[in-house]
């Protein structure tokens, strides 16, 4: 079953990892060293620290000045699958 989430919180730390909070109650972190290694066209301007870190949030989901955006529900399956996921303690 797919859950419908939204990302009300996130922060952008070290090394390429995003930590979100999801409208569900639980958090994460995402490391996304590995899709910057892959590389393309929107995530290029990313490999750049600062860019990465101009992370911010747009109708629910993490959003990049260039337009490049991250699916929350996709994100959500991603760090539940992988175990990835807690409750938050604010939640």
């Amino acid at each position: 079953m797919i859950k419908m989430v939204k990302v009300i919180e996130l922060k952008a730390l070290d090394a390429f990892r995003l930590w979100v909070r999801f409208s569900d109650g639980s958090e994460g972190i995402r490391d996304y060293s590995d899709m910057l290694a892959e590389g393309g066209q929107m995530v290029e301007p990313l490999r750049d620290p600062s860019f990465f870190k101009r992370v911010f949030i747009s109708f629910g989901v993490p959003s990049w000045p260039n337009g490049f955006e991250v699916d929350a529900i996709a994100l959500h399956m991603e760090l539940e699958k992988a175990g990835l996921l807690a409750r938050s303690a604010a939640a």
